[in-house]
């Protein structure tokens, strides 16, 4: 049997609303529009002039495009909603995840667009796997080509959830002027930024609405009996019930309701708002989604952390329970600390608050010792339990090799990385010494872009760049017997060491194998640990230049000095003597190879597997997706080397979606002409300067 509902199912209280969608679906201008109608704006911006609340940030204004989170809040008719405009690119997806389980519901801004397809439907994976209720806005009506139900035809199947049509638009001479709204029966005409007419449902759009609005009440009645009864029976559903119902259904997930407009004209956006404060859940209902119990200390989630030029640190927090009031003692796992003001933004101007309730999203001052992903409550309470487990961040999938230009910028590189990596934990740092680098890595070429970007705008730290060095190694393929000695006088003691070596190849992946075979006590087996250094120093670097791998060496003979001999004496001489074998036993270069799996829509497995071929890939395979019909999971064999740029052609040829992961497989000879260039590119990088 459904559920019975009171007759008003709208819940007050502050609200968290997350605005998601493809790459330039319109998400930004969609809040610009709600902060407008809301009255938090005088006057709506603009996203093209560069004049709007969100992208307010100068690598946003500078690519035309979010790269961050978006947090502002307005209060309508009398009920507070903290909208977060989040990233439509999948570069720079890390900042949902963190946000979006704590949301109260989504509003999924996208077009009828088969070419966002796949990237819609990402978006609503993962809200459907949080099960957080979503509204869908169709955007940019006034320019659609499409009918309406052919527009949910193009749009269901992004989506696991029934697709529920709320509203339809008016046409007149080829043009949307207006909608209907189905459950009221009211029509609507748009007016320019400004709250659209309420008008009688023109005569001839009667028909359509009839069909719509019975088609609405079927898909409602799949979760009614009463309603399904009325039906049966020709009754007209009182309109409270038809309320109740898509209340409950949007709650529980049953269903996401769709409805139009045009975000960039503030079309549609006041019904919007309308729905939002009736229908969405709000804090309870979060909680209770998280397993969160209603009672107990007060309790906030930090949901984004930013460094700021005279603020200082920033973390932007739901307060899931109780109240915090600026200049409380607050605890996380990782310390305690002093809130240091509270304010609520809109962009970046923030209005200040003595205490923020539940329910609220703002921005806390100073909290050191608390992390993006941190719970934390009252410093008189326990140490809470995590709201949410952690995220885990996802694989780099680009990576840009990074100098400071003077050397004293060395300190403030570090310094600066580690408040960026703090702000985005899946920007990752790494300071190689195989190859002498340091190394940027993130999720694409525009979002490790956008991080060095902000390094010189933010912090004053200039970088060059380059592509990272490929790990190369060598290896030798036949055994060689030398004789390593190291004899030299200098007054008084003197050094000496003498060592007889088989070096010999192992089996890939084998590593380094170090045996004695000495009788007689030709060598002190005291000395044995400092030979087997020496050896280890050789490999180094091998006669190609690059670390040897998969070697044996055997020490079988050799001789000592009672007095001149020493550890220092035998490791060089080993050392020497490796170096020289190396050269004698026909060295090859390795190249390692990775094992990719990509995973993208199947209408573009043939572009992949192009791209890996021209990259001198092996393709393993491919297969279904587990549960995401349309999609395959491919697997191949990549040279690393070749693994450089790999993520932009992906992207571009999955319309943004593509993605893949990488380990290390194994190594591979190389021979011929690239392997001769590889070679002579080292030796000129490790030849002194002149």
């Amino acid at each position: 049997m459904s559920e019975v509902l009171p007759g008003d199912r709208r819940v007050s209280g502050p609200r968290l609303i997350a605005l998601v969608g493809p790459f330039q679906s319109g998400k930004t201008s969609l809040l610009e529009s709600l902060l407008t109608r809301g009255g938090a704006l005088a006057r709506q911006g603009s996203v093209r002039d560069g004049s709007s609340v969100g992208d307010s940030s100068p690598e946003a204004r500078a690519h035309a495009a979010s790269v961050e989170a978006n947090i502002a809040s307005v209060d309508y008719l009398g009920d507070r909603f903290t909208f977060v405009d989040l990233p439509g690119s999948l570069e720079f997806a890390h900042e949902a995840r963190n946000v979006l389980p704590l949301c109260d519901a989504a509003v999924v801004v996208c077009e009828a667009d088969e070419r966002k397809t796949p990237a819609l439907r990402v978006i609503l994976r993962e809200l459907e796997d949080l099960a957080l209720p979503r509204v869908l806005f169709v955007n940019k009506i006034d320019a659609a080509t499409l009918r309406i139900r052919d527009a949910l035809g193009v749009l269901q199947p992004a989506s696991r959830t029934p697709l529920l049509l709320r509203q339809i638009p008016i046409w007149q001479n080829g043009i949307v002027t207006g909608f209907i709204d189905l459950a009221l029966e009211r029509a609507f005409v748009y007016r320019e930024h400004a709250p659209s007419v309420v008008v009688d449902v023109p005569a001839g759009e009667l028909p359509s609405e009839k069909e719509a609005r019975y088609t609405m009440l079927e898909k409602l009645a799949d979760y009614d009996d009463a309603l399904m009864e009325e039906l049966l029976s020709d009754i007209e559903p009182p309109r409270d019930q038809i309320f109740d119902g898509l209340t409950r259904d949007l709650r529980q997930g049953k269903v996401a309701p769709v409805l139009i407009g045009s975000a960039a004209e503030g079309h549609g956006v006041t019904r919007l708002l309308k729905a939002l404060r009736h229908e969405a859940p709000c804090v309870a209902e979060t909680r209770a989604r998280l397993g969160v119990s209603d009672t107990g200390a007060p309790l906030a989630h930090a949901l984004k952390t930013i460094h700021t030029a005279h603020g200082g640190k920033l973390t932007f927090a739901r307060v899931l329970r109780g109240a915090f009031a600026d200049g409380a003692a607050v605890k996380s796992a990782s310390g305690e600390d002093r809130v240091s003001g509270l304010s609520r933004l809109i962009g970046l101007a923030g209005a200040k608050q003595p205490k923020v309730e539940e329910g609220d999203c703002v921005a806390f001052g100073r909290l050191d010792h608390i992390a993006t992903g941190d719970s934390f409550g009252d410093a008189k309470g326990g140490v809470p339990a995590p709201v949410v487990p952690a995220v885990a961040q996802p694989q780099p999938a680009y990576a840009l090799a990074v100098t400071v230009k003077e050397r004293k910028d060395e300190a403030r590189l570090a310094t600066a990385i580690a408040k960026l990596s703090e702000e985005d934990p899946s920007l990752v740092f790494v300071h190689d010494q195989e190859a002498g680098e340091m190394r940027l890595n993130g999720q694409g070429e525009m979002h490790v872009r956008v991080a060095l970007e902000r390094l010189a705008a933010r912090f004053g730290v200039v970088v060059e760049t380059q592509r990272p060095a490929v790990g190369y190694k060598e290896t030798i393929r036949q055994t060689a017997n030398v004789r390593g000695r190291h004899k030299k006088q200098s007054g008084g003691h003197g050094q000496f060491g003498d060592v007889v070596l088989d070096v010999a190849p192992l089996p890939r992946g084998a590593g380094f194998v170090f045996k004695e075979t000495v009788h007689g006590g030709a060598v002190p087996r005291n000395y044995f640990s400092a030979i087997e250094e020496g050896c280890r120093d050789a490999l180094e670097h091998g006669p190609l230049g690059f670390p040897v791998v998969d070697v044996a060496v055997t020490l079988t003979d050799g001789s000592y000095h009672t007095v001149d001999s020493s550890d220092m004496a035998f490791r060089t001489a080993a050392r020497l003597g490796v170096a020289e074998a190396l050269g004698k036993a026909a060295p090859v270069l390795l190249e390692p190879v990775l094992a990719v799996e990509i995973t993208a829509p199947s209408e573009c497995l043939s572009k992949i597997t192009a791209i890996v071929s021209a990259r001198r890939g092996q393709i393993l395979g491919y297969d279904a997706r587990p549960d995401w019909e349309g999609w395959d999971v491919l697997n191949a064999l990549i040279p690393g080397a070749d693994m450089e740029g790999f993520i932009v052609e992906l992207r571009s040829a999955t319309a943004g979606v593509g993605s893949f992961t990488q380990k290390f497989d194994h190594w591979a000879e190389m021979i011929g002409k690239s392997a001769d260039a590889i070679v002579a590119h080292r030796a000129a990088a490790r030849a002194p300067a002149h």
